[in-house]
């Protein structure tokens, strides 16, 4: 077994009852782990976290990462914490930087204190392919970033400056995941700052018509929540040495074009209402701050985490889609 020596262990999920970590915390539950959950419900919901409910291994806490004394409870007696809390979206960051920051570097330097005091075993974090900036280099690669283009990418940068400094000056251990895109199960398709995969399904499956920002040539890394929780589960338990106090891009390894994804998503959403295929897709003007192309090495990931992706696009699609039509209204 993969995971064998991740059992019986007390770990916190921030943003646990967010869409990535309530998919942390049903993973790690299932391995039989103590599994505390601290949530502002800012962008989290509780519907999330139902299937944990009377759960005894799984604890919630109602707290904010910027309340010192919240971070505190929430990390006592932990082994380890996976923290997922942000505020997310480029355009939210735009529009509000002050908050993105306070949220986003206020607690997470609130969240690195409270863990280094209650040595805590490891910090792995949520950081973001939005670092990479202006970099032309393709596919990325960790060492090689450039200048940030939003307020959000400064902070999840800044998180990973924090994060090195913490380890070498208070030997705390940490790792850092750069996510990529990523989509599936729980991937909230409302509000203002819905990510495009379960937005487009959700106005595909209301018969609306999907709106492309730009030419729909822009291309990303989508990747499958599936992968995600690997690379976490596998950040917890590895015992190399070389793989700690670094960060290391979390995707599959290929990019698809916005028009190739919504091509996917008519396709697989046809098959559950065939009127589906015929709708058009509207073009609009580019989004402010956003990279236009995105595909991550993961060799890094590999050597040193052994992760090894198994949802390719297409893949996590089919999954995604099968979830969003039996869940969404």
């Amino acid at each position: 077994m993969e995971f064998e020596f991740l059992k019986n262990k007390k770990i916190l999920v921030t943003g646990g009852a967010g869409f990535i970590g309530s998919n942390l915390c049903e993973a790690l539950l299932a391995m039989d782990n103590e599994v505390v959950c601290l949530d502002n419900f800012a962008t989290g919901k509780r519907e999330n976290l139902k299937t944990f409910e009377g759960n005894p291994n799984f604890i919630l806490i109602e707290g904010d990462i910027r309340d010192l004394q919240a971070c505190r409870k929430a990390v006592k007696g932990v082994d380890y914490v996976l923290h997922q809390a942000a505020l997310g979206s480029v355009p939210r960051s735009i529009k509000d930087p002050i908050t993105s920051n306070e949220v986003n570097i206020g607690g997470f330097l609130t969240m690195l204190v409270a863990s280094r005091d209650a040595k805590v075993k490891r910090f792995v974090y949520a950081a973001s392919s939005s670092t990479y900036g202006d970099s032309k280099l393709m596919p990325k690669i960790e060492e090689v970033i450039g200048r940030p283009l939003s307020p959000y990418a400064v902070t999840k940068y800044v998180n990973e400056l924090y994060a090195d400094v913490f380890s070498k000056t208070y030997g705390l251990e940490t790792i850092g995941l750069r996510y990529f895109n990523v989509f599936g199960r729980r991937q909230d398709p409302n509000g203002a700052y819905a990510a495009v995969i379960p937005k487009f399904v959700s106005q595909l499956m209301k018969g609306e018509s999907p709106v492309i920002n730009g030419d729909g040539n822009y291309s990303r890394d989508f990747t499958y929540i599936d992968n995600v929780v690997q690379a976490n589960l596998l950040s917890l338990i590895t015992e190399n040495e070389e793989a700690l106090n670094t960060v290391y891009n979390v995707a599959y390894g290929d990019r698809n074009t916005l028009n190739e994804l919504m091509k996917y998503l008519k396709e697989y959403l046809s098959e559950f209402d065939s009127k589906i295929a015929g709708i058009e897709v509207v073009y609009g003007p580019n989004r402010t701050g956003d990279i236009p192309h995105s595909h991550a090495s993961i060799e890094k990931a590999k050597k040193n985490l052994n992760y090894n992706p198994k949802h390719s696009l297409q893949q996590g699609l089919k999954e995604a889609v099968t979830w969003y039509w039996g869940n969404l209204e």
